[in-house]
């Protein structure tokens, strides 16, 4: 360990030295030469036109941001190795969508969709260079570039990659996450074009977890060496792989009018496909048509949304649109049954026309919107959504949300085709039925937010055997309904250079059966001290953070189909996680050092993410994110 701090603390000072610094924030100062830009005019928005900036300082959000998906992971709980799939204990982080996507969410959590793309506005190029170590024999790398080449005209480039070996036999991880963005508007600002293409492909050995969990949990210094511990899989692979092509585009009809008509179209086009390959059969599927497993499935999907908006200063914004969904999810084979007919087609393909609209009004510090669309064509879906923002000053705002979905439920509950015999289905599932309440306070005292949920129709995977060692999985449609509750509060306190920042997560659920199984308690809680050294050169940022979650029986994970599913027979969780961490910022850079679960030989081996999936071992992990200004 004295070998890692010593390598990290010279970097600190290589950088330190070697830069002219701005811990302003505000603008970049180098030598004789004029200032450059504010750092808010780096700007980043998303197709909603929400909006931010470029944000270099170091904060604790910096260091929960810093992980493969770069966001805060709070209620995901990751599995041993960088890249895998992430159980949640949050139920209120799945969301539902109107229309079907093919399914496999499990292996979706590092998949960039079209609505997480961001599109840019710099005045000088940015770079964004992310780096962080991983479990073995690898590296986790994501380098940005974004260039206006003139005012209205901006692109971007970006390569997330990953390979890590992990621990256990048969877990390595290897992804790729490319996308260019381009943004344009005309100088009179009429015509504005936001465009983005992703190639991703991610691929994960998968071992099905550990055969004997009583190896992991007795403590016997032979299994300190995690491959040695037995797995139910040694050759299996899962590989999600997708092009996308996204275009957004709208054109104001009167130039000097403020109130005008404004035309909307967007576009899009993407095809991937799961493949699971596993050259030698599992019992624990059940029996096999064939020696070799290779299961592939395919999705393409087109989608056009025309729309004509018509927006006031007085009386707020107003807008009608419809659209075309044509998609396609397939195999190349089909399943008979005894009396010769199919039993189990090789596709599904269908085209879904909505018609909707959305009207946005402003009544001083209070910001309404509604949003309401209907299937024209068969099968019947809908959506419903209102919204409330009030700002009552800088520091206190609160939000209301209420949203009614009639939604489709994804293409593999319906349809799915296997070599083994056991996991091949043709369903005609009805239409899942959400009515879900939110409410959020922000305000200087506390962040409070809570949600209530009704759930009719509810699909999900289960086990038919009740057993973990055997995976006869199916999808399931529950006839009851279940009614969820949230209340999540946090709070930062600080006193002098100290800090202590709180994040508490508490869940219900009421339900005839253990369908939706979620944790009570879950919180993070982490004390840190920030100071500034070397002449105020570094901000150092040091301390522990404590994560926690009561037991519960927890979903556990089958690679076969790419999903989560349904267990009542083993309980998770009543173990702390406790991390160190040291990390400094020099200007544009910040630097991660941390000591994760360092608590792991003190606390028992009765840490994990899925029922026979353990959790991380302690391990010294570091890296960076450096953003260059030219």
């Amino acid at each position: 360990m004295k070998k890692y701090f010593s390598s990290f603390f010279l970097l600190f000072l290589t950088i330190a030295f070697a830069q002219d610094l701005d811990l302003n924030n505000t603008e970049v100062v180098v030598k004789g030469k004029e200032p450059k830009p504010s750092i808010t005019l780096y700007k980043i928005y998303n197709l909603q036109k929400d909006s931010t900036f470029v944000d270099t300082t170091l904060t604790i959000q910096s260091e929960y941001k810093y992980n493969l998906l770069r966001k805060d992971i709070f209620g995901l709980l990751p599995f041993s190795n960088e890249g895998q799939t992430y159980n949640t204990l949050d139920f209120g982080l799945i969301k539902k969508r109107l229309q079907p996507n093919m399914g496999f969410t499990a292996k979706h959590f590092n998949y960039i969709e079209a609505n997480d793309v961001q599109y840019y506005s710099v005045p000088t190029p940015l770079t964004d260079l992310y780096y962080k170590t991983v479990m073995e024999q690898g590296q986790s790398l994501d380098a940005f570039l974004t260039v206006n080449t003139k005012e209205n005209f901006n692109f971007s480039i970006a390569y997330k990659g990953l390979r890590s070996l992990g621990k256990y036999v048969n877990i390595l991880t290897s992804s790729g996450n490319f996308r260019f963005t381009s943004s344009y508007f005309t100088k009179d600002k009429r015509y504005f074009l936001n465009t983005h293409f992703t190639g991703q492909d991610i691929s994960n050995q998968e071992n099905g977890g550990i055969i004997n969990t009583a190896d992991f949990e007795s403590g016997d210094t032979r299994f300190k060496e995690r491959n040695r511990i037995d797995v139910y899989f040694e050759n299996a692979t899962s590989l999600l792989k997708g092009n996308r092509f996204f275009v957004d585009h709208s054109f104001k009809l009167n130039k000097t009018n403020p109130n005008s008509l404004v035309f909307t179209h967007q576009f899009e086009y993407e095809y991937k496909f799961f493949e699971f390959t596993q050259p030698t059969v599992s019992s624990r599927f059940g029996a096999s048509y064939s020696n070799n497993i290779s299961n592939k499935t395919r999705f393409n999907q087109m989608y056009n949304k025309v729309g004509v908006a018509y927006t006031t200063k007085s009386y707020g914004d107003l807008s009608f649109f419809v659209d075309d969904a044509n998609y396609n999810y397939y195999y190349n084979s089909v399943i008979y049954g005894n009396s010769g007919a199919i039993e189990v087609p090789n596709s599904i393909s269908d085209r879904i026309n909505m018609f909707g609209g959305n009207y946005t009004y402003r009544i001083k510090d209070i910001l309404t919107n509604v949003t309401v669309s209907q299937s024209i064509s068969d099968p019947s879906i809908s959506n419903i959504e209102a919204n409330a923002k009030y700002r009552f000053n800088d520091a206190i705002a609160f939000e209301f949300n209420y949203q009614k979905l009639n939604s489709l439920p994804n293409l593999n509950y319906t349809l799915y085709q296997s070599n083994y015999i056991s996991y091949n289905w043709y369903n005609n599932f009805k239409t899942e039925k959400t009515n879900q309440f939110s409410f959020s306070a922000n305000t200087k005292w506390v962040n409070l937010s809570a949600e209530y949920k009704v759930l009719n129709d509810h699909l999900y995977f289960d086990n038919t055997t009740n057993d973990i060692a055997s995976l006869l999985i199916k999808p399931v449609q529950y006839d009851k309904t279940i009614n969820y509750l949230s209340v999540k509060a946090s709070k930062e306190i600080k006193f002098w250079k100290l800090a202590l920042d709180n994040t508490i997560l508490y869940q219900a659920v009421d339900q005839a059966d253990n369908i939706v199984n979620v944790p009570q308690i879950t919180t993070r809680n982490t004390l840190y001290f920030s100071d500034y050294v070397f002449k105020r050169a570094m901000l150092i940022q040091t301390g522990f953070t404590f994560q926690y979650f009561t037991k519960y029986y927890g979903n556990d994970y089958n690679p076969l189909i790419g999903e989560f599913y349904v267990q009542n027979e083993k309980k998770i969780g009543d173990f702390p996680m406790v991390d160190f961490f040291i990390n400094a910022r020099v200007r544009q850079t910040r630097l991660f050092l941390k000591a994760e679960h360092f608590n792991s030989a003190m606390t028992g081996n009765n840490f994990y993410s899925g029922p026979n999936y353990p959790y991380r071992d302690f391990m010294i992990r570091f890296g960076l994110v450096w953003n260059f200004f030219k």
